[in-house]
């Protein structure tokens, strides 16, 4: 079963930088929690956690519980047209978030990746 996503929805959930940077990271990184995005993009957990809200809401990401830490990931549910709209707008404009990217410290595996602030992402 596939999501209803209708294309106005999604791209007006994309106008928003932050709420784009979030998708991208995404896109690149398969899954981050919470506070893996506000050290990325250097935005306070409130205003990370509103965006993350809203594209849920809106049917882009899911998420699931490990413990007390929440991790976010796109939706496989996704429409393939969306799937595809995604990826491409992160192949074509990795500089959007290549900052973030070198903030989390991306050589190599995730679980190479050393423990930022509130979780372990090697538990993951």
């Amino acid at each position: 079963m596939t999501s209803q996503l209708e294309p106005i929805s999604l791209f007006k959930s994309l106008t928003d930088p932050i709420r784009l940077s979030i998708v991208m990271l995404l896109i690149a990184e398969k899954e981050l929690c919470v506070c893996e995005f506000t050290e990325a993009l250097d935005v306070v957990q409130p205003k990370i956690s509103r965006n993350l809200a809203l594209l849920k809401t809106a049917g882009i990401v899911v998420n699931r519980r490990q413990g007390q830490w929440i991790y976010y990931s796109i939706d496989e549910q996704l429409p393939d047209w969306a799937k595809q709209v995604l990826v491409e707008t992160y192949k074509g404009n990795k500089a959007l978030v290549a900052d973030a990217l070198s903030k989390l410290n991306l050589v190599g595996e995730n679980q190479d990746r050393p423990m930022i602030l509130c979780c372990d992402s090697s538990a993951k």
